[in-house]
């Protein structure tokens, strides 16, 4: 069974609603007709609740199986307002009601109030619009920092541990981290990765150097990060600083870092800085015709997660998918 299909499977078991502020992207209608189609959720889609329905019709979509609601209409509104004004304080309630009528605003209130379980959107909005409404409402859960991570799936299955699926970190959020923040990032990634796959996490700092053949202070950090990781999770297997090919090319790992117990098989990337991280992302996704989903948020209270601008319909179901399966105890 395929990762995907695997996280099919547990989705389906223990079904979770997922909220879709996007309504109005065609993309975000035929993700939400395969989701119900499949019966992997239940899907709430918010947005003006004609408008939506007009726009499914044209594009031959059916969505019949899910909840729309319209923000600017909900009974709820007022007492969302409410709560966000108690959580920030730099916002009034007068202001906090005007929010609420944003789609995004809405949907994490759902969230966070539990009339939700989940949340996905990014695919008419930035990344940015996204994080940023995201620290306002939420808390951060088992980690210092907020980060993100993308699943990577790629059709040639030779390289890390063999079946193709890797953690890419942090590709999207966490610009130039330092060591502290670099190391949260790998443990979250970790815990990440085997909460998704139930497979053993084996983790790669990488960098332009392989265990000492350059020398620098972006150099330096990995290497910190990484003795910070390994005495807060001795346990974790995670080795660094690493070259990409000395981290997953067993042949390559034999003379570039002999002594590595990686061995060549990654399955986890804890990219250097956010340029490294999004450029390699892009490479694999489009050079190694590989599925991308995400990113994906880690260190938040709640499964609250992005998606790219350019997300396929099938990009937007496997993230749906994966915050579901978030949501899951």
């Amino acid at each position: 069974m395929s990762f995907i299909d695997e996280l099919k499977k547990r989705a389906s078991e223990d079904k979770k609603t997922i909220v879709l502020p996007e309504a109005m992207d065609v993309r975000i209608l035929k993700a939400t007709e395969v989701i119900l189609q499949e019966n992997l959720g239940n899907i709430v889609l918010l947005g003006n609740i004609e408008e939506i329905k007009n726009k499914a019709q044209e594009e031959n979509v059916q969505i019949s199986g899910a909840q729309l609601i319209d923000p600017n209409t909900s009974e709820k509104a007022q007492k969302y307002a409410e709560t966000l004004s108690e959580i920030d304080k730099t916002i009034t309630l007068q202001e906090a009601k005007q929010l609420i009528k944003n789609p995004v605003y809405f949907g994490m209130m759902m969230v966070k109030l539990g009339d939700s379980d989940g949340y996905v959107s990014g695919a008419m909005n930035t990344t940015k619009d996204i994080l940023k409404t995201a620290m306002r409402i939420f808390e951060k859960e088992g980690t210092k920092i907020l980060s993100t991570v993308l699943v990577m799936i790629v059709p040639n299955e030779e390289y890390g541990d063999k079946d193709g699926v890797y953690l890419f970190a942090d590709c999207a959020l966490n610009e130039n981290p330092g060591y502290l923040a670099l190391s949260e990032i790998a443990m979250t990634s970790a815990k990440s990765y085997e909460k998704f796959t139930k497979k053993k996490a084996k983790v790669a700092m990488l960098s332009y150097s392989s265990f000492g053949s350059a020398k620098s202070k972006s150099i330096d950090k990995v290497v910190k990060a990484t003795q910070r990781v390994k005495s807060k999770m001795p346990e974790l297997l995670i080795d660094g600083e690493l070259q990409l090919d000395a981290a997953i090319v067993p042949e390559v790992a034999n003379y570039k870092a002999p002594n590595s117990k990686l061995k060549g098989e990654a399955n986890v990337l804890i990219f250097p800085d956010i340029n490294a991280g999004n450029i390699g992302c892009k490479l694999v996704e489009r050079l190694a015709n590989a599925q991308m989903f995400g990113p994906i948020c880690q260190g938040l209270e709640k499964p609250i997660n992005d998606l790219s601008r350019g997300s396929s319909v099938e990009g937007i179901v496997g993230t749906i998918i994966i915050t579901a399966v978030q949501a899951q105890k």
